[in-house]
């Protein structure tokens, strides 16, 4: 796979937080970790956005797709409140997850666990150009559930 640099930061008092890292040769994404102190507990319906200590450079042309780790949804409920979230190119700032508890049992993220995945993908930038109609197509304005379920 062709390889691009993401330049990573890490912020004041998190030497400790393990810089995002691919979990396997074949993961299409980076596992992003908490740096929270203390603990934080989800009650069942919770929000709250969870630091990395992390801030990151990431290329022009690109953007960083935020997305649930499956476990933690899958076994927990634990996922994101806009997933997919995106992260632009030109952004500084300290990354942080928006977690959401939809399980029905209390959860606890610690400091260092892996939370989401950051996948680095390409972006283009279109020219909107307005026009009195739309070509065909064979769906047309169907939509939601329109081909089926």
């Amino acid at each position: 796979m062709p390889s691009i640099q993401l330049a990573v930061v890490r912020l004041p008092g998190n030497d400790d937080v393990p810089l995002p890292r691919y979990a396997s040769d074949g993961a299409a994404g980076l596992d992003l970790c908490a740096a929270v102190e203390p603990d934080m507990r989800f009650e069942p319906g919770d929000i709250a956005l969870v630091p990395c200590g992390i801030a990151i450079e990431i290329p022009p042309g690109h953007e960083g797709q935020v997305r649930p780790r499956s476990g933690l949804a899958s076994k927990h409920g634990i996922t994101l409140v806009n997933a997919p979230g995106t992260i632009d190119c030109d952004y500084r700032g300290e990354v942080k997850v928006p977690i959401i508890n939809l399980g029905r049992e209390p959860f606890t993220i610690t400091r260092g666990m892996r939370i989401a995945q950051l996948v680095i993908a390409p972006v283009s930038h279109v020219e909107v150009v307005e026009t009195r109609e739309l070509s065909g197509s064979a769906r047309g304005a169907g939509g939601f559930g329109h081909t089926g379920l």
